[in-house]
Formats: C-alpha cells, sequence, structure tokens
C-alpha cells in the first residue's frame, strides 16, 4: 500500500476513534481496528478497517458502525437489556432490535451527520438480514422489519428502497397490532426501562400465545446463556452485553428463588383463609382504586378499603370510534347485522313490548268534576237538565314518570367471544333505539383489559422487583360505544367494534362497575339504572397470580354491596351462562345467550314499574 495511502487511512482511522471517544463521552474509551467482527467489551471498541480502495459507501458504513456502538456505550446498560430480555429466540431477536433503534434515534436526532452513517448501516444490516430478498417465512424477516419501523417512527427516515418490499409485506400486520405501542416509544427514548417495557408488551401482542416466543416469566427466573448466545448472534453485537447477561442471570437467579418461595408461601395462605383481611399497602403501591360515593366519607365504607391498583398509568377509557377507522366500523357493523339478522327480530318484538310498557306509564289522564280547570263538555247537559247543578271542569295531569338514564355495561371479556358477544351488541342495539323513542337515555359502555396475563403494569411490577400483595397488575381498557347524550343514529355503527378480533381479553368486574357507577352519578337525571352484563366472575392472570386468589372477586363483591346499600344507583345483572345471583341481589341467569334479548327487556320493565324499597336496597314491587 502506498504510504500516502496509509496515512490517509491512518488519518481517518483516528479521526473516527476520537470521533467515538467524544460521542461516548468517555476518554478513556480503547478504540482498535480489526479484521475481524466489530463490537464492544467493556472499555473497547472494535471496528472494521478501512478498505484499500475505499468508496464513500464504506466510509458511511464504518462511521456507522463506530457511531452505532459509541452511542451504545453512552446510552445503553447490558445488565438491564438482559433481566429484561424474553426468552424465545424471535421474541428476543425484536427485542434487541427495537433496543438498537432507540439508542441509535438518540444520534440521528441529534446529530444530522450521525443520521447519515446510521443510515447506511441500517441498510447494510437489513441487506445482511436477508430483507432483499423473499422468506419463505415471513417471521424470518419480522424482527429487523420492526426494528426499522421503530426507527423511522423515532427519526422520520424510511426504511431503505432495497428493502422496500419485504417491510411493505410485514408494515399492515406490525402497524394493526402494535402501532399504537410504536407511536408511544417516541416518548421514552431516553429512558431505556421504560422503553423495554413497552418493547416487551409489543412483543406480546404481535407474537401472541406463539409457544416459547414470548415468555417473560420464565425468562426471568432462567440464567441468561440463551439471551447472551442470542445476542452474540446478533448483526454488530458485542460481548459486553454477553458478560452482563451472564452476571444479570445469576443475580437473577437467586433473588427469584427466593420470590419463589414466598409466592408459594403466599398461595398457600390464600388457599386457607380465602376471605382474609388483604395486607397493608407496601412500597411500590400506588394509589388505591376504593369505592366512594361523592361527597361521601371514605370511612362510611362498610368493608376495610384493601383493593390496591399497582399502577393506573397504563389504563385507558377510550371511545369506540378512536380504537380503529370509519371504514373498519363499518364492515364489523355490516357484519355483525349479517350474523344476527334472524335474532333481531325476536328482540325487536320484545322491545316493543317495552316500549308499551313504558309508554303507558306516561299517558296522561284527566281529572274530572273539579271547580275550575276546562270547562267539561260532556258533562254539559246535566246543566241543561237541571240549571241549579255547578258547571264541571276537568284537567289534564301526567303520571310521575321520572326522568331516566339507562347504563348498559358489557363484559367484554374473551369468554364472549363468538355468539355471546354478537347477541349482547345487538341487543344493547334495540334496547337504546327502544329507550330513546320514550325518552329516556341509554349509555352503552364495555371493559376489557389491554393485554392478556397482564401488560405494561405488569412488566413495571416486575421491573421494580416483585413488589408482595401489588394489586391489581393490568392495564384497563374501558370503552364508550355510546354516550348517554349522542343519538343512537350516530353511535350505532360502535357497537360493531365488538366484532373485533383481538379487543376481547380478561375482566376486572369492580372497577369497571365503579367506572360506570360514577359516570351515571354525574348525570342530572332524577333516576339512574345500571345493568351489567357477563358471563364470569372477574379473572385476571397476572392479577390473581400475584395476590390471593379471590382478589378480583371480593373486590367485585364490595362495590356491589356497596352500591345496592348507599347509592342512589339502581343495580341489575344479567349472568351469561354463570349464576351471578350469588354477587347481586336482583339478577337473572339465562343459560342460552338468546334469552338475552328477553331478559334484558324484562328486567328493564319491571324496574319500570312501580317499586318501594326494601331494607338492604333491593327493590320490590
Amino acid at each position: 500500500m502506498p504510504d500516502d495511502s496509509r496515512k490517509k487511512i491512518e488519518a481517518f482511522e483516528s479521526a473516527v476513534a476520537a470521533t467515538a471517544r467524544a460521542v461516548a463521552e468517555d476518554k478513556g474509551l480503547s478504540v482498535r481496528f480489526v479484521a475481524d467482527h466489530p463490537g464492544l467489551s467493556g472499555g473497547e471498541m472494535r471496528l472494521p478497517h478501512l478498505p484499500a480502495q475505499a468508496a464513500d459507501r464504506d466510509i458511511a458504513e464504518i462511521r456507522g458502525v463506530a457511531d452505532a456502538l459509541s452511542l451504545r456505550h453512552r446510552f445503553h446498560n447490558p445488565v438491564m437489556h438482559a433481566r429484561l430480555a424474553p426468552t424465545g429466540s424471535l421474541a428476543r431477536a425484536i427485542f434487541d432490535s427495537v433496543e438498537t433503534a432507540r439508542y441509535e434515534a438518540i444520534g440521528s436526532r441529534r446529530m444530522d451527520g450521525m443520521g447519515v452513517n446510521l443510515t447506511a448501516l441500517a441498510e447494510k444490516r437489513a441487506l445482511a438480514a436477508g430483507l432483499g430478498r423473499p422468506a419463505e417465512d415471513a417471521k424470518a424477516h419480522m424482527a429487523a422489519v420492526v426494528g426499522l419501523l421503530v426507527r423511522e417512527r423515532l427519526t422520520g427516515e424510511e426504511a431503505p428502497l432495497s428493502v422496500d418490499g419485504s417491510v411493505a409485506t410485514l408494515r399492515p400486520l406490525i402497524e394493526a397490532a402494535v402501532g399504537h405501542h410504536l407511536d408511544k416509544l417516541a416518548e421514552r427514548i431516553g429512558d431505556q426501562q421504560k422503553a423495554s417495557v413497552i418493547a416487551r408488551t409489543l412483543i406480546s401482542e404481535l407474537l401472541g400465545d406463539t409457544p416459547g416466543e414470548n415468555d417473560f416469566e420464565d425468562r426471568d427466573e432462567d440464567g441468561g446463556d440463551d439471551a447472551s448466545a442470542s445476542a452474540a448472534e446478533q448483526p454488530g453485537g458485542d460481548t459486553e452485553e454477553a458478560e452482563g447477561d451472564e452476571a444479570a442471570g445469576s443475580e437473577r437467579g437467586e433473588s427469584d428463588g427466593e420470590d419463589s418461595a414466598e409466592g408459594d408461601d403466599d398461595g398457600d395462605a390464600a388457599v386457607e383463609d380465602t376471605e382474609g383481611e388483604a395486607s397493608e399497602s407496601g412500597e411500590g403501591r400506588r394509589e388505591s382504586s376504593i369505592p366512594w360515593r361523592p361527597n361521601r366519607p371514605l370511612e362510611e365504607l362498610t368493608d376495610a378499603a384493601f383493593y390496591e391498583v399497582y399502577t393506573a398509568a397504563y389504563d385507558e377509557t377510550i371511545r369506540a370510534e378512536d380504537l380503529c377507522d370509519t371504514e373498519e366500523l363499518d364492515r364489523l357493523r355490516r357484519y355483525l347485522d349479517q350474523q344476527m339478522a334472524h335474532l333481531s327480530r325476536a328482540v325487536s318484538r320484545l322491545a316493543n313490548r317495552l316500549q308499551r310498557r313504558l309508554l303507558a306509564q306516561q299517558r296522561r289522564h284527566w281529572q274530572f268534576d273539579l271547580e275550575e280547570g276546562i270547562l267539561d263538555a260532556g258533562r254539559l247537559s246535566r246543566v241543561v237538565t237541571n240549571p241549579t247543578q255547578p258547571l264541571s271542569y276537568k284537567l289534564e295531569s301526567d303520571t310521575d314518570f321520572k326522568d331516566t338514564v339507562v347504563t348498559l355495561l358489557i363484559d367484554n371479556s374473551g369468554s364472549m367471544r363468538g355468539r355471546p358477544i354478537s347477541i349482547a351488541a345487538i341487543s344493547a342495539d334495540i334496547l337504546a333505539r327502544t329507550l330513546e323513542r320514550c325518552g329516556v337515555a341509554v349509555e352503552i359502555l364495555g371493559f376489557t383489559t389491554k393485554a392478556w396475563k397482564g401488560g405494561q403494569s405488569r412488566e413495571e411490577w416486575l421491573t421494580a422487583g416483585r413488589p408482595q400483595n401489588p394489586g391489581r397488575l393490568n392495564d384497563l381498557r374501558h370503552i364508550i360505544y355510546k354516550t348517554a347524550d349522542t343519538p343512537l343514529r350516530r353511535a350505532r355503527r360502535n357497537l360493531g367494534l365488538m366484532m373485533r378480533e383481538g379487543l376481547l381479553k380478561e375482566n376486572i368486574d369492580g372497577e369497571a362497575l365503579l367506572w360506570a357507577h360514577n359516570r351515571l352519578i354525574a348525570r342530572p337525571e332524577d333516576r339512574r339504572i345500571l345493568m351489567v352484563i357477563s358471563d364470569g366472575a372477574p379473572v385476571d392472570d397476572s392479577t390473581l397470580s400475584a395476590n390471593s386468589g379471590t382478589y378480583l372477586e371480593k373486590h367485585l363483591r364490595q362495590v356491589i354491596r356497596w352500591i345496592e346499600e348507599r347509592s342512589p344507583v339502581e343495580l341489575i345483572a344479567i349472568g351469561i351462562g354463570h349464576d351471578v345471583t350469588r354477587y347481586y341481589q336482583r339478577a337473572v341467569t339465562i343459560l342460552d345467550a338468546e334469552q338475552l334479548g328477553g331478559a334484558m327487556t324484562e328486567q328493564l320493565a319491571a324496574l319500570f314499574e312501580e317499586v318501594v324499597p326494601t331494607p338492604r336496597g333491593a327493590m320490590r314491587r
């Protein structure tokens, strides 16, 4: 090699090494140029040599490798990464690609020149991962495409044109499943722990129930050997992370063994005393969700406020139209109408019967033989035949029909999938239409969770070291299908959302009841009715595995008892194939989902008849 070329290469490598130390903010960082694979180990960075006949692309790629490893050294914690990583090979690959895109995006957003270098490196990685050619299995490209989509969200840089075909193939699937999680990463770009929590949730929803791929629990309890091997296989991977994985795995094995033993003790205690008092709030808990009536002191609650919510930061109350676009809502509504066409006629007949009963109570009547009012022409003949008779008057009067609002709270759990949720949706539609004709305001709500077996709440709990008795450990999703003030014609298509695949997950009934109850309390109507439609007891695996087995059920009983005894809201429940009479005082259980329409109309019709209160707030005709 000529001396001039060698000097230029040495000058280039010296400049790259100085830049790498500056970006990494580590003056003691050792930078070596080697012939083998680049990487980062301890305080040493290994970079590839510049070819003798280097093109502009080669220069950009080497700079990109140096920038990527410098950003890793500065913004990436390998021990935390190993501790939070999943076990499955595909899940781990996605987890690594999200983290790589995160810390590299920090540099791209701060320096435009670094962004150009990292773009060249991203294209080289994508081609090395096979994105430039078709794959028989789409999952083979999943991790690389997710990394490119995360990079696009965080930097605004689209995927390289050379791999656009593979990205375009998987983009709709990924965007539909986890697009909202990708959006959240931009808010957590500077926090590796929070970004990792989002990445884990993203993987859980993207891979679903794929065996061995989204198993985070076993990853925390096993060592870090598999994860270390996976990290070493990643393009541009380094031994520093592998070493960190081993150390984290060793520490985790000891701590998790203690946690497991304690968890077994807790489980035995729960079996022995399922109705025992829950323990007091511990470190790491969040503000509890306690049922209360506005302007009522908390001390008036009959039971101790045992229920805790680990964190409510990831809960959401969302309108149905915000969960999917208008075109999809229309398609789901058409599907619902097709599925339930034969049932709608039967429910309509029941609804007409309900309407006649309600209108009969609102019918006006006349009072006769009054001394003042409107002259009663029908009794003038008496005056003609006997002039001594006084004139007779009449007045029109209304029955005492209170201004009323009804809330239909529908269980959107996975066990309602199929025929039960379809019938619940169509029955709610027809009942809302019927009550609206009678001047009764109707609100339609649904409740489920955002994830199976715990969402970001559980991830945060795992990251915090699994504090004991954490309380509820899943992210709530409360859905507003129709508000009481919205005409049904504007909200009718929203009910089709219940047919959406992937919407129905787990159910935490107690908090859903409180949410619907508090919305009713804020209404101006004189009479408020809450109807709950559910097919079982509350179930959330993540919450029940970290607390007693009756934790959610005990809270549901407490909320129901409080509403029935102290709240002005009138509570009704309909259980589909599940006996809810053991929870609610006014309830009915139906064995066939097709009986739902009739049960709903009969229960509402009975409520609108004249009632008198009994000692515990139960209603008797």
